[in-house]
């Protein structure tokens, strides 16, 4: 049976709630207005060359590292690169740091926890440049304690890389701390942090974080398009080109740039920043209704990340269902109108464990029953209780013909 046929056969929820803000998200009418021109009436030059649409293209793209120069505290529009998304900004870091560095070679330390797209140009690092990766471990919560870091880094290390907020479990580190624990043991050492899923819901500044080097953007994490990703390099920090090509205004990242999506982003931190605090507030006080909700409803749930919430992301609520699988309770919930994500996000249709719930001592089975949701400010409080609802529903009904509570 095909997803149309299922679909019809099961008919029109009463509402849909998105959720699965951790792959892609709604795109606001502003958004759309704002890329729009480039795609056809103006700025659709190539922004290197100069005529006049080449001329309107580049300034799209100046004014757009402006806005994330001045949002940052970057002390100049220079340090920052535009990829086409988060995953090739850290590729650019973690390979752009290591190609530069391979006749040193030396240490490349990430934490247990890192999106894959650190973790696996670490490892490719590893096997054709010669470096040694080592993964720092996490406690139960997600957290690196310095005390453990301290032991992982020495003079022979090239680069540190720490998430500011894990994608999948919400936890946020103390990079203040973590950075300069590092650059006092190294100077030397390059100190890389993923801001992905911390940009639009903690201020970042990097004249307060005087110790980061490198850090990561995603236009899709705060409801911008997907295909935009930017990666903040300090200046006097070394990196050479993964991808090699025609140069066009981004030394580091050859080929065209996608003027009409670097629009929108820049469209979307204009909408996350007008009302920062509030849209924060927001975010955060519907996905504490959320958990609440279900917690109270639903038993034998498992809360994976900080059960201090003021010490876990705004938006994230990830809760492991005993005695369901993940993939199924997905399914369900979909019929239901209320769109998840199990398990990774990033490995869901590979149904292997997330090594993030792994790292933090998570059985498979509870790895396997695990599902993200992540609030926005575009949610509405109806949205959840619905969605705790058909939560509550959805899981009693999969445990009651499930053989994994049976043989329990």
């Amino acid at each position: 049976m095909s997803v149309k046929e299922l679909l019809k056969l099961h008919g029109s929820p009463p509402r849909e709630v998105y959720f699965d803000l951790e792959n892609s998200g709604y795109v606001p009418r502003e958004v759309i207005d704002a890329m729009l021109p480039y795609f056809n009436s103006t700025g659709y030059g190539h922004p290197s060359i100069t005529h006049k649409p080449g001329w309107e293209a580049y300034e799209v793209i100046y004014e757009t590292k402006e806005l994330l120069k001045e949002v940052l505290g970057a002390r100049s529009h220079e340090e920052l690169v535009f990829t086409h998304s988060g995953t090739e900004a850290n590729n650019l870091a973690i390979l752009g740091l290591a190609l530069a560095n391979r006749a040193r070679k030396g240490k490349i330390v990430v934490s247990a926890i890192e999106h894959l797209s650190v973790i696996h140009p670490a490892e490719l690092a590893e096997s054709l440049l010669g470096f040694k990766v080592v993964r720092v471990p996490v406690d139960g919560e997600g957290f690196i304690y310095p005390e453990v870091l301290q032991e992982f880094v020495d003079r022979d290390t090239i680069l540190v890389s720490v998430q500011f907020v894990n994608h999948e479990i919400g936890t946020v580190q103390n990079i203040e701390e973590l950075s300069k624990l590092v650059k006092d043991i190294n100077p030397d050492t390059v100190f890389h942090t993923d801001a992905a899923d911390a940009f639009g819901k903690f201020r970042i500044d990097l004249g307060r974080l005087s110790n980061v080097d490198l850090l990561t953007l995603s236009s899709h994490k705060i409801h911008g398009p997907r295909g935009v990703g930017a990666l903040y390099v300090r200046e006097g920090v070394k990196l050479e080109p993964v991808l090699r090509g025609q140069l066009s205004t981004e030394k580091l990242w050859p080929g065209v740039e996608n003027v009409p999506l670097i629009a929108g982003f820049r469209k979307a931190v204009e909408l996350a920043f007008n009302d920062f605090d509030g849209s924060v507030a927001r975010m955060r006080s519907l996905r504490d209704r959320l958990m609440e909700g279900i917690l109270s409803r639903v038993p034998d749930v498992l809360v994976n990340g900080p059960r201090d919430l003021s010490r876990r992301a705004p938006d994230n609520a990830n809760l492991s269902f005993l005695y369901v699988e993940g993939e199924a309770l997905t399914v369900e919930l979909s019929l239901r109108g209320v769109y998840v994500a199990s398990g990774s996000a990033c490995t869901s249709r590979i149904l292997e464990p997330s090594h993030v719930l792994l790292a933090i001592g998570r059985k498979h089975e509870e790895a396997h029953g695990s599902i993200l949701f992540k609030t926005s400010r575009y949610h509405r409080e109806e949205d959840i209780d619905y969605a705790v609802g058909a939560v509550a529903e959805a899981v009693e009904r999969l445990r009651a013909i499930s053989p994994l509570r049976r043989s329990s």
